[in-house]
């Protein structure tokens, strides 16, 4: 071999070898790294209790109900049942409540990209006072959450995809 090709030689080398460095996670980032299989984590009080309130989700996608009432700051549990019949991964049903003031056209969009955390956001957590998992038929969840101590309407809504353009969505009005 000439001078040349040892060069060349050495020069594929030392490229591969800072390629194959810059690979995969560093350790620390693999250890800590949050889970993608749950919704996010919303950081706020859980009241151990709160008043119930009852939702149900169908097949033609639509709550039972479309307006709730809370007192600013009252304890809730909202519990929603998918009494649909078609499979989860068709027809997957959730509630999610947000701040008011959300870009509902950006927060819906980046909830269709995200199946792995049951099309809630993780980049909107901030944005999202309570939500349920994803539900398929049969299958119900419990939110306990404290309504927002500012009076005012703030909306729920079912993020999975193209749900909340057909009009599963609703009101919670905080007097």
């Amino acid at each position: 071999m000439n001078t040349k090709s040892h060069a060349l030689v050495f020069l594929a080398a030392l490229c591969s070898a800072f390629a194959l460095t810059g690979c995969g996670p560093k350790k620390e980032e693999a250890t800590t790294a949050p889970s993608t299989t749950e919704a996010p984590a919303v950081s706020r009080e859980v009241p151990s209790e709160g008043r119930a309130v009852e939702l149900t989700a169908n097949d033609a996608m639509k709550f039972s109900e479309t307006e709730i009432r809370a007192k600013a700051g009252e304890a809730l549990a909202v519990t929603l049942k998918n009494v649909g019949t078609m499979p989860k991964m068709s027809m997957g049903h959730n509630w999610v409540l947000v701040e008011a003031g959300v870009d509902l056209n950006v927060f819906v969009s980046d909830a269709s990209t995200s199946a792995k955390t049951d099309f809630v956001p993780a980049a909107h957590k901030n944005q999202i006072i309570a939500a349920t998992k994803l539900l398929g038929p049969g299958e119900s969840d419990t939110v306990r959450f404290y309504a927002p101590t500012k009076p005012g309407r703030y909306i729920y809504l079912c993020t999975f995809p193209g749900h909340f353009q057909v009009g599963m969505k609703g009101i919670l009005v905080v007097e």
